[in-house]
């Protein structure tokens, strides 16, 4: 269970409005610590915890869980760590309610699943308490207007933990790109593809795999994210892969997303692998909507087009298939390549992208790969996890802040309606009330750890 295993004082100004934070926050312990509620102490909240437990800052107060299965390992874990014991809240789905109505606590981190996010996150920020939320923020585009509009209202910051905007060459490329080594960004591409079978059905021993279970007989998320699969057409997580190209793009500060359009194959790949697996078994005949492979384009208001990818039921690699190309060059994370014109080694020949990303590393990687090592996924579970602390310690806007959460977000209801419609082009939501134009990047521009 170490971390490597595991996958009205002061204002803010966000967003062109002005976020004056209320509630329980900055009646915050003299200790400096932030302390912090836990909602939903699964596979994913241990990933926190263990980050939360690591940290002299950081005060492990309460966690919540539906399951004793999940809050006896979070003791456990607690306890080894020489930790104080956290209060515990169970129960039932409300459970949380009692958490968040505590003084003593500064913010806290969701990882429940999917359906019960926008509530939980509604009902923090009403309560005067930062929120850190896993994917996805809302089921619908309501969900996500609401979750800005409270924010809004209570003066609560929101982030979505989307960790791999902190991914090391992610944020060298994001280093190559405001050095303008690509010239004018054009194209832009990412997903989320990634063999997802033995996470999406197991035994009901295993975390992964080892059988064809899903919902109450198995464990972890095939207990409830396999039933959006069942149910659902759509890019069904799309945060991954766009998460950093609004940021290369500048995305709700000074461009914006104007419309999507979704196209989605046809879904034979987890009945095919239930079969595999076990034949026979009423689970390969279920009907899965989830198409296969999802595309989704979306156009820029600035002129750029991206392209987003969901492809996690048939066997592949993983990858995020990031690709980043303006008018000197770009990057293909599929291939590790890059190519700038006139500067690589050969005239239309693929560079090795470690050798331009050690070159252009990002001053935060730079100052905080010690403290990074053993963290989940490659370390950048250390930077989202960081980002959101320092934001509360310092009372500042999260780095990345309600509107980019709830942007990339969004983009899995409005691809799902897209397909309903027969492939029709969707309005993109302008959370920010017309405020990109005139908002500015702030996301990792130095190593001040935000």
């Amino acid at each position: 269970m170490e971390r490597r295993d595991f996958i009205k004082n002061g204002a803010f100004t966000a967003a062109g409005l002005t976020i004056l934070p209320t509630g329980s926050l900055f009646a915050s312990s003299d200790s400096g610590k932030v302390r912090l509620g836990y909602i939903g102490v699964g596979a994913r909240g241990m990933s926190h915890i263990s980050e939360g437990a690591l940290r002299d800052d950081v005060e492990i107060v309460a966690i919540c869980d539906t399951q004793e299965s999940s809050l006896k390992v979070c003791r456990a874990f607690i306890a080894k760590k020489g930790r104080p014991a956290a209060t515990e809240y169970t129960g039932g789905v409300d459970a949380y309610k009692k958490l968040i109505e505590r003084k003593d606590i500064d913010a806290v981190i969701i990882a429940t699943p999917w359906q019960f996010h926008r509530d939980q996150a509604v009902d923090a920020m009403r309560a005067g308490k930062y929120v850190g939320c896993e994917v996805i923020a809302g089921l619908t585009v309501q969900d996500h207007w609401d979750i800005v509009n409270t924010s809004e209202k209570t003066g609560m910051p929101y982030m979505t933990l989307e960790n791999v905007c902190y991914r090391r060459d992610v944020m060298a490329a994001l280093n190559m790109v405001r050095q303008g080594l690509f010239g004018e960004l054009v194209h832009l591409e990412g997903g989320y593809q990634h063999n997802l079978r033995n996470v999406l059905f197991n035994n009901g021993k295993d975390y992964y795999g080892g059988g064809v279970e899903y919902g109450p007989k198995a464990l972890s998320e095939a207990q409830w994210r396999t039933q959006f699969n069942i149910d659902q057409d759509g890019d069904l997580y799309p945060t991954h892969g766009v998460g950093p190209l609004m940021q290369y793009a500048n995305i709700n500060r000074g461009n914006s997303f104007t419309s999507l359009v979704s196209f989605s194959s046809k879904a034979k790949g987890l009945a095919a692998y239930v079969e595999e697996m076990s034949p026979g078994h009423p689970n390969a005949k279920i009907n899965y909507k989830n198409g296969d492979v999802t595309t989704t384009m979306i156009n820029c208001a600035n002129g750029e087009t991206v392209l987003l990818s969901h492809d996690t039921h048939l066997p592949r690699p993983y990858s995020i298939g990031f690709r980043v190309q303006g008018t000197k060059g770009l990057w293909m994370d599929v291939n590790k390549s890059v190519y700038i014109d006139h500067k690589s080694k050969k005239d239309d020949v693929w560079d090795p992208a470690q050798e331009w990303f050690a070159k252009y590393d990002h001053p935060l990687w730079k100052k905080y790969e010690a403290e990074a090592v053993g963290a989940g996924h490659g370390g950048m579970d250390w930077f989202v996890f960081n980002g959101f602390i320092q934001a509360v310690k310092q009372k500042k806007q999260t780095p990345i802040d309600v509107y980019d959460s709830v942007t990339m977000s969004v983009i899995t209801p409005l691809s799902t309606k897209s397909l309903k419609e027969g492939n029709m082009p969707q309005k993109f939501p302008d959370f920010t009330k017309g405020k990109w134009k005139d908002r500015k990047n702030t996301f990792a521009l130095d190593d001040s750890g935000f």
